[in-house]
């Protein structure tokens, strides 16, 4: 039988425990410990959410990865064509951890209406195009299909149309610049809204609209089988600098290629800083919860004086009767873990349900609500952390217990 965990059990099941003095104060010290788990895991959860959400938007419009003609200049405007007979398309298998690949092509425009203008960047896009990732953003009419003939079917942002006063069903025309000569008259297109999409994210909202790629191709006359680039989707964002080197070694050299950690470097150094905000939250909501804790220890080892006299009279070792304590602690700590892991994960669910909570600012954040996501094994390791850094907390405290005298503690009251 384990003598320490023995005396802990009784006198966390003793009823005067529950009168004590030092009542109130442990109370508090699991409180601190369940707001403080609550703290982390909302700081974590939020973090992350937010971070998936601006990774899965700018991935929508750009893929991961995408793959160019080196004569490509630097705009989002296709220049030079690719042939889309590689080895790597319409599947990759040459690298592992892609999901699709899809080709497109994009053509700067201006559409014009009876009062005003505005300059967009076409994007055609083709049968292999996976609208899944717009299913979300769709807030009116539906999603354009380009698996069957030419089609003038186009989707714009809500955004646009409203600068333009334009609603599903509405048709107008989009002028395209000759490329080899500018001067000559630009090719006009119709084309009619079939549905409208908002993702929340000003700079893609305010530019792009999809439309038929053979309308590009027949524009640039480029052939049939001639795109402006590939985008590459991964099923993981976290392998993405590796998967960028491994796909520019396996195609050919006169196809360059490059990641949205690159061409968005701004807006991916600004959910960066999401990490060392959440190290700190994390790092507070610690010390908080552990000198909480120290507290109560004390006032335990305060009000238990003449238990330890009497154990070590008996013959118990400094360390024997610091364990008493330090597993009374381990006891404390988990019901404030447990509640805070009860009350928070409750918390984050009906967030997730019912996205209550939402950004005073929008566009700051790209998003209307604040999204959040959290793994099992974050929870598991942000427990275990707390357990054992609070612990640790605790061992410099209860070195007090090996100054107290048996005799004077005894008498002591």
């Amino acid at each position: 039988m384990n003598l320490e965990f023995f005396i802990t059990k009784r006198l966390i099941k003793g009823k005067e425990n529950k009168s004590s003095i030092s009542a109130p104060i442990i109370k508090i010290a699991i409180v601190a410990i369940a707001l403080s788990v609550i703290m982390m895991l909302f700081a974590i959860a939020t973090g992350e959410g937010l971070k998936e959400k601006v990774r899965e938007k700018v991935a929508a419009f750009n893929g991961h990865i995408q793959i160019f003609n080196y004569d490509n200049n630097t705009s989002d405007v296709s220049v030079v064509p690719v042939s889309i007979n590689q080895e790597f398309y319409p599947e990759f298998k040459n690298v592992d951890g892609i999901t699709h690949v899809q080709a497109i092509a994009n053509k700067g425009g201006i559409i014009i209406t009876d009062d005003t203008f505005e300059g967009v960047i076409a994007k055609g896009v083709g049968k292999d195009y996976n609208w899944d990732v717009f299913k979300e953003y769709l807030v009116a009419g539906k999603l354009p299909n380009y698996k069957d003939k030419l089609n003038e079917e186009v989707l714009i942002s809500s955004l646009i149309a409203n600068r333009l006063n334009l609603k599903v069903g509405d048709t107008f025309s989009t002028f395209f610049l000759k490329d080899n000569n500018p001067s000559q008259t630009p090719n006009r297109r119709n084309f009619t809204i079939i549905g409208l999409y908002d993702s929340g994210f000003e700079e893609f909202d305010g530019t792009y609209v999809f439309v038929d790629i053979r309308h590009i191709q027949r524009i640039n006359k480029w052939n049939k089988d001639q795109v402006g680039s590939f985008e590459v989707f991964l099923n993981s964002f976290d392998a993405i600098d590796q998967k960028s080197k491994e796909i520019y070694g396996t195609t050919v050299s006169t196809l360059d290629s490059s990641n949205i950690k690159d061409k968005y470097r701004s807006i991916f150094e600004w959910i960066g800083l999401f990490d060392f905000n959440v190290t700190l939250i994390i790092g507070i909501m610690i010390i908080v919860g552990g000198i909480n804790m120290i507290t109560a220890l004390l006032v335990l080892i305060l009000e238990r004086t003449q238990m330890i006299g009497i154990l070590k009279a008996l013959g118990a070792a400094n360390w024997s009767v610091r364990k008493v304590f330090l597993y009374n602690a381990v006891y404390l700590i988990a019901i404030g873990l447990f509640w805070g892991n009860l009350i928070g994960l409750g918390l984050l669910w009906l967030q997730d349900k019912f996205k209550f909570l939402k950004f005073a600012d929008p566009k700051e954040y790209y998003i209307e609500y604040i999204p959040v996501h959290i793994s099992f094994v974050t929870v598991l390791v942000l427990n275990i952390g707390v357990m054992l850094l609070c612990l640790l907390m605790l061992l410099l405290p209860s070195y007090i217990i090996t100054r107290i005298s048996p005799v004077k503690s005894i008498k002591f009251e």
